[in-house]
């Protein structure tokens, strides 16, 4: 496994276009994919936070569901007390069961490695661009990862092994377009997910772009079903 090409990375100024799109379609693709008002939390990723998700969310509610922030603020690298904080988040919540997780990047692992943590609490997850499988120095962001936090990348404060599959329905949408992680490591073996869905966007626009808000509502719709409700 290596790090997603030059030409990829370079690729990434694409996401003012992809926004925009993203932002055009966002009643089309509701419309498309009605929900079933079951509670998703949107989980953002590296260094960004709740509003880099307000896209997603905004697609989420018009399609019938009852999105919810992290609210923890930034998402950086990871603590140790991070596993209480979401205890208490959701503790928030005024939700009736288990929530189904929506993950970017390393919003994703985070929430990997939580539906193993508290499984009761989580429906199901959806991964996005996360890097859970194979080599975690094989992409383009560990070394800024390393630079802010206090732990290797392969090392992190919490308990579990990134690759483990959760004992909650997984899905794990990817891209071959992705600039920062490569296509092998978000979108695992078959023994460490459910399914897998591809999309054509960079890894920046997997917030916002078309094929990523279309791919997340299958996913809600298709794949993760009522299974653990």
């Amino acid at each position: 496994m290596t790090k997603p090409p030059l030409r990829h990375y370079l690729g990434e100024a694409r996401i003012g276009s992809d926004w925009l799109r993203g932002r055009m379609t966002e009643r089309q693709l509701s419309s498309r994919w009605p929900g079933d008002g079951r509670d998703v939390m949107v989980m953002p990723g590296l260094f960004t936070a709740d509003n880099r998700m307000a896209m997603m969310r905004r697609v989420l509610d018009r399609a019938g569901y009852r999105s919810h922030g992290w609210g923890l603020g930034r998402n950086m690298p990871v603590a140790a007390d991070l596993f209480d904080r979401l205890d208490a988040r959701f503790d928030e919540l005024d939700n009736q069961g288990p929530v189904t997780l929506v993950g970017w990047s390393l919003g994703g692992v985070v929430a990997r490695q939580y539906a193993k943590y508290a499984p009761q609490r989580v429906a199901g997850v959806i991964t996005l661009g996360s890097p859970f499988s194979g080599d975690p120095r094989a992409n383009r962001a560990w070394r800024l990862y390393e630079l802010v936090a206090d732990h290797k990348v392969d090392a992190p404060p919490i308990p579990g092994i990134l690759s483990e599959k959760p004992p909650v329905p997984t899905v794990a949408i990817w891209s071959p377009r992705d600039g920062i992680i490569p296509p092998d490591a978000a979108r695992g073996e078959a023994h460490e997910r459910d399914a897998e869905m591809q999309i054509n966007c960079g890894h920046f626009a997997m917030s916002c772009a078309p094929d990523a808000l279309e791919a997340v509502l299958m996913a809600l719709s298709k794949r993760l079903g009522h299974s653990h409700s």
